[in-house]
């Protein structure tokens, strides 16, 4: 019986472009969130001034404090969105003194919310043309309107930044693919230890026909989108935990370093951290610590990468989160799916637009690594409801692939790109073996 040719796993060219969300050399001295926020509104204000005479060249550009009432004019600033049910430490501790518990929505948003516009120089109320649903605190936006006699400003037309200048995609010949997973939850009761070592048998090309593995062997890497462990809520309350506890919270990690070891003997692989893992809370999370990961940090294929991530591979561009900046822009705002939101993250060229008002975020003094200023070809986004993708494409010729990807540990699916042509597939594994 002839003995069947090896396969050899095809290469792509790999750059790691995270330097921007490393917090290094940065020195926290108490100081507020007002910076970012400056910083924000002017690199976004400089963009949109250079739109605003292709959109409405016959109006002036003025500012707050500059409004005359009924004279036809533009503002730029950032939006914020006052909301009766966002929820405020002050209601925790009032909470605490009463025995009406507070209800929590997963929707923070109210018929009587309303937009506030605001610049250096003062905020005025937002009312017209400007649905508080499509909007939250934190974009910049540039607005047609004029001054009402209460004082409000009666918005006739918003203009966006809309999507960022994108670098020209060079053609391919060959499939390549990436593999997207996220949300595996090692560690906790929804884990199926042997469906997450199906997709690495599958990966690996320890299964499948000729043809599978021929695809399998086109796989040139692998990333992992966040939440990759669960570690029972109890231990990390802050409280002094014993050391038979201990070893218990490390057991997700042993086991996940396990199966990621068998992945990066492979192939390159690229793990991103998550709200639930080992990680700081705030974004951008850094990179995971490579000694959780005692056997896969021995070989070089393995990469420990910040949250958002940003790299290329072959010259397409990827941008991605582990799912804490869309999730929260489902609870304060309104869109049809989650591609919406996304879409709506490019549109503004800034991809955690809530933070630092609802998500948590580091007090930048002289930047906001947050801002999108050039377009992605591919932008991903973690621990999703379920798997959706959609190309969505620009007035200046840009293409992005939006993905969301699925919880691993609730859905059993991955998400396979072509680096060749962008389209999207699913990688679904079941365990259930009932007739």
């Amino acid at each position: 019986m002839p003995v069947p040719m090896p396969m050899e796993r095809k290469q792509a060219a790999y750059s790691n472009l995270d330097e921007r969300y490393a917090i290094q050399g940065e020195k926290y001295q108490g100081q507020q969130y007002s910076h970012i926020y400056f910083t924000r509104l002017h690199h976004m204000r400089n963009l949109l001034h250079a739109l605003v005479p292709s959109w409405k060249p016959q109006l002036p550009v003025t500012t707050v404090l500059g409004l005359e009432e009924g004279k036809d004019c533009i503002i730029v600033g950032t939006l914020y969105k006052h909301m009766k049910l966002k929820p405020s430490i002050l209601d925790e501790y009032s909470k605490e003194r009463s025995a009406i518990p507070l209800v929590k929505p997963h929707n923070f948003m109210h018929p009587d919310d309303h937009l506030i516009l605001e610049d250096e120089s003062g905020r005025v109320t937002l009312a017209g043309a400007i649905p508080p649903p499509a909007f939250v605190t934190g974009v910049v936006v540039a607005l047609h309107g004029k001054e009402t006699s209460a004082g409000n400003f009666l918005v006739e037309d918003v203009l966006e930044a809309g999507l960022p200048p994108q670098t020209a995609l060079s053609s391919a010949d060959e499939d390549k693919y990436v593999v997207f997973v996220s949300g595996l939850s090692v560690g906790s009761g929804t884990f199926n230890p042997l469906q997450f070592q199906l997709l690495i048998d599958h990966i690996t090309g320890h299964l499948g026909d000729d043809n599978e593995q021929t695809i399998a062997s086109n796989i040139v890497r692998v990333v992992v989108a966040g939440n990759s462990v669960h570690i029972a809520p109890r231990f990390v309350n802050g409280q002094t935990v014993s050391s038979k506890d201990q070893s218990r919270i490390a057991e997700p990690i042993k086991e996940l370093d396990i199966m990621l070891t068998q992945l990066v003997a492979s192939l390159p692989v690229d793990i991103m951290p998550g709200c639930h893992d080992p990680a700081n809370f705030s974004l951008p999370q850094q990179p995971l610590h490579r000694c959780l990961f005692s056997g896969a940090s021995t070989y070089n294929t393995f990469s420990s990468c910040s949250n958002p991530h940003q790299f290329e591979l072959d010259s397409v561009q990827f941008l991605g989160t582990s799912g804490q900046n869309i999730d929260d822009l489902y609870k304060y705002s309104d869109a049809k799916d989650k591609l919406e939101f996304m879409e709506g993250t490019l549109r503004w060229r800034h991809l955690a637009p809530t933070a630092p008002n609802s998500l948590g975020c580091y007090p930048y003094t002289d930047k906001d690594p947050f801002l999108v200023e050039s377009c992605p070809h591919v932008y991903f986004v973690g621990n999703q409801d379920k798997f959706e993708t959609r190309l969505l494409e620009g007035p200046e010729k840009q293409k992005v692939r939006l993905i969301c990807i699925p919880k691993f540990s609730e859905s059993g699916v991955a998400v396979m790109l072509n680096l060749r042509n962008l389209e999207c597939s699913t990688l679904s594994f079941s365990t259930n073996f009932d007739a």
